[in-house]
C-alpha cells in the first residue's frame, strides 16, 4: 500500500505529466476559459486536407 501511494503521488501529478511530455500546458483553472476560447479559435480556419488516393477501389 505505501508503495502504491508513492506511485500515485508521482505520476498522479500534473506537473510530472508535463516534465515527461504527457501535456501541452498547465492552465491555472481560473483562465481555463480563455485558454479555451484561444485554442478554439485558431481552429476556426483550419481545413482538412485530403490525401489523394494513387489507386481507385475495385472489386475482388
Amino acid at each position: 500500500k505505501e508503495k502504491i501511494q508513492e506511485l500515485k503521488e508521482y505520476f498522479l501529478n500534473p506537473y510530472q505529466a508535463a516534465k515527461l511530455g504527457q501535456v501541452d500546458m498547465i492552465i491555472h483553472p481560473k483562465d481555463t476559459r480563455i485558454v479555451l476560447i484561444k485554442c478554439l479559435e485558431s481552429l476556426v480556419n483550419k481545413r482538412e486536407s485530403k490525401i489523394a488516393r494513387k489507386h481507385g477501389n475495385i472489386p475482388l
